[in-house]
């Protein structure tokens, strides 16, 4: 499985809503993560760029793609962005396998 970090705003009409009727949105988010097979692993509320924030297993990115496209269509969020994330011990054979490959690409370089 594979790590993903999911990330989104609030449309004004969807936060009207979270004031007239406040709602878990962890719980909401976990159900359309498990309904396309996913487990969501963590979930926040956060400032900035962006009002949430999803940590989210799944085989591969294609596995997210419908429920994006739920909340996408539903109107409350926008902003939608998907990341895939590495573990540390990912990135180290990343790593290794960079040093048994790096003399396989030539940089184009200014003459």
């Amino acid at each position: 499985m594979s790590l993903f970090i999911l990330t989104g705003c609030y449309t004004s009409e969807a936060a009207r809503g979270l004031i007239k009727n406040p709602s878990n949105r962890e719980d909401a988010a976990r159900k359309i993560i498990e309904a396309g097979g996913n487990k969501l692993l963590s979930f926040y509320v956060t400032t900035g760029e962006t009002d949430w924030m999803a940590v989210v297993e799944a085989a591969d990115g294609a596995d997210l793609l419908p429920g994006m496209l739920v909340l996408g269509a539903s109107g409350a969020v926008s902003n939608l962005k998907t990341v895939r994330a590495y573990t540390g011990r990912e990135f180290m054979a990343a790593q290794q396998k960079a040093g048994e490959i790096v003399g396989s690409y030539a940089a184009p370089l200014k003459s």
